[in-house]
């Protein structure tokens, strides 16, 4: 099961909740434990994650491979395909995209009792100053698939917890 709620006080993404920007954050549970390296590798390397990686690859020119998406899950990397490491820690994750709007999160998280992981997805979308209103805004084409975005979300976390096994 995919849940949505806040985000936990430690969430390296919590620096982007601000007026006017979009958050959002995503989880579920499994079986066992998981390193936030197996996760991170996982989630990159799903079928439908694939899939995002093809049209990156062939609308922007943003290339990726499997071998890249261990390097990352393994820090010995800080750029993969249309992202770049903003912040890392043991159990987190936080890219931002190359236009500097978006942002990608992941975290893993012990479960105490029954020795299950606790797996997090979640992400930020920056407003920009509308030159028209001079206000900030998200943008016609967010608001527009906000609903897409939050099932694509789910589907990714949740074909992640499949390459785990969950």
């Amino acid at each position: 099961m995919i849940l949505e709620q806040p985000l936990p006080a430690t969430a390296l993404l919590s620096r982007h909740v601000a007026p006017g920007a979009y958050t959002d954050c995503f989880c579920t549970e499994i079986e066992g434990r998981r390193t936030h390296a197996e996760f991170v590798e996982a989630f990159y390397t799903t079928p439908l994650f694939k899939l995002e990686r093809l049209i990156l690859r062939l609308a922007l020119a943003r290339p990726s491979t499997d071998a890249e998406a261990r390097q990352l899950a393994r820090g010995e990397r800080d750029q993969f395909a249309a992202w770049t490491v903003e912040a890392r820690s043991e159990h987190q994750l936080l890219l931002a995209d190359m236009a500097g709007r978006t942002r990608s999160w992941l975290m893993t998280e012990a479960v105490a009792a029954g020795g299950r992981t606790r797996l997090y997805f979640g992400s930020a979308v920056l407003p920009r100053r509308d030159a028209q209103t001079g206000r900030d805004s998200l943008g016609w084409a967010f608001t527009a698939l906000l609903g897409f975005h939050r099932l694509y979300l789910r589907a990714l976390l949740a074909a992640a917890r499949t390459g785990l096994g969950g």
